[in-house]
């Protein structure tokens, strides 16, 4: 058995947000939960599909700020912040920054009829509308606030479908979302230079690796994804619009997350965004293994695994507590965590000790990560069905502190590591330097 390295007197970078997440959880009006947020120093939410179908008629979209689209978008009166105030707040509360989404919810039930996904009217006053939004909650206008909300995103997947008739984002063409995001994202960065503007929450790139696995066989709809990203990225390099970052979404494995985050990287940079950042806004991973340890244990290895690509963040899609697969974070009866929550404990104890230390080769199928501060820490994930042997030869370590192991209990339980891995599994170890 061949011993990995980590070596805490080698630092090679900063860990970086890859444990954000969607929606935060909320009942009601009760933001308690959001507790659960602040413990695992879960550092952006996004806000996006927040309280339910239409925003639950209260919450983030631009429908429920703004009611009625005939009013001005500089009277105070014509906007309706008071839920979204109560969200943001309990949000910022527990050191948590909004990632805030401009547009709407997706509307599942469209081919019955679509309500909220029509392109706006006229694009420069919702343009303005979503300044007034961004004034409120950053610089205190309208009865509001002087928040750090970093991040404006023009709308969410407007590649939902090619098909107008059946897209459940956009009932627009790409070329009516291409002109929404140009009008909008230079409204908004002349209005607000020191913010970022950007979007657009792309459906993903699986077209890259089906082509690869099965040449021939991509879907058409999976192709469209690429297609609107080309038409995209041409539109407003040749109207010269801002880019400050490119929001992209996936359900797919490790592998191929790791292949996709090369291939946005290079999308960017070829066409000259190269200070574009990029983010994974949205991300799961076999959702219907909710409540799981195998979930607990794919979903940390893909955060250790996102940390080594050039993402700059991620957000885990979804921190709601409800009874769909993809709010895989807690238990809707209960409201108690479920065992993947812990993953982004761990994830986020890295995150609190931020100074990444080298590592070195890890047996197949096991991601790693480790930081320091004051002390260190280490966070392993056995991704497979098999026991993994692991020998840790650890550099500049007094000795181990603390080690913890995520149960079916959905709890941390205290851990002997004796140089193996159990199958499924998430390990924690605290060293003293």
């Amino acid at each position: 058995m061949s011993k990995t390295t980590m070596d805490f007197t080698q630092e090679i970078g900063t860990i970086k947000p890859m444990h954000g997440v969607g929606q935060p959880p909320f009942t009601g009006i009760d933001f308690s939960m959001c507790d659960y947020l602040k413990e695992a120093h879960i550092p952006y939410s996004r806000l996006h599909d927040v309280g339910g179908a239409f925003g639950g008629n209260l919450y983030v979209d631009i429908p429920n700020l703004f009611r009625d689209f005939s009013r001005d978008p500089e009277d105070p009166e014509s906007y309706d912040f008071a839920f979204t105030d109560l969200l943001i707040n309990a949000l910022v509360e527990r050191g948590i920054e909004p990632f805030f989404r401009l547009g709407v919810t997706i509307e599942n039930h469209r081919k019955i009829k679509a309500y909220r996904i029509d392109p706006p009217s006229d694009y420069e006053k919702w343009a303005r509308i979503c300044e007034g939004v961004i004034r409120h909650y950053t610089e205190g206008w309208a009865n509001g606030f002087n928040y750090k909300i970093t991040y404006w995103e023009i709308w969410n997947e407007p590649d939902n479908f090619e098909n107008p008739k059946e897209n459940q984002m956009w009932a627009g063409t790409p070329e009516d979302y291409y002109r929404l995001y140009e009008v909008a994202s230079k409204h908004l960065k002349e209005r607000f230079p020191h913010l970022k503007i950007g979007g657009y929450a792309s459906c993903g790139f699986y077209a890259i690796t089906d082509s690869q696995t099965n040449v021939g066989a991509c879907s058409p709809r999976y192709q469209y994804f690429i297609d609107f990203l080309d038409g995209f990225l041409e539109y407003i390099k040749a109207h010269n619009c801002p880019l400050d970052f490119f929001s992209w979404h996936s359900y797919a494995d490790i592998e191929a997350n790791l292949q996709w985050a090369t291939y946005a990287r290079k999308r960017l940079d070829d066409v000259g965004y190269e200070s574009a950042e990029h983010t994974l806004n949205e991300w799961n991973f076999h959702p219907e293994l909710k409540g799981t340890i195998r979930h607990a244990a794919l979903t940390c290895g893909m955060l250790l695994a996102l940390q080594g690509t050039s993402l700059d963040s991620a957000m885990f899609y979804d921190a709601r507590c409800n009874m769909g697969i993809y709010a895989g974070l807690f238990d809707c009866v209960s409201f108690k965590p479920l065992p993947t929550f812990y993953s982004f404990v761990a994830f986020g104890e890295l995150y609190k000790r931020s100074k990444q230390i080298q590592i070195g080769e890890l047996p197949e199928g096991v991601y790693a990560c480790a930081s320091r501060d004051a002390d260190g820490c280490i966070v392993m994930a056995n991704v497979t069905e098999e026991e993994k042997a692991i020998e840790l030869d650890l550099i500049g370590v007094k000795h181990i502190t603390e080690c913890k192991i995520i149960t079916d209990g959905a709890v941390w339980e205290d851990y002997e590591f004796k140089s193996k891995l159990p199958a499924e599994s998430v390990i924690f170890i605290k060293v003293k330097l």
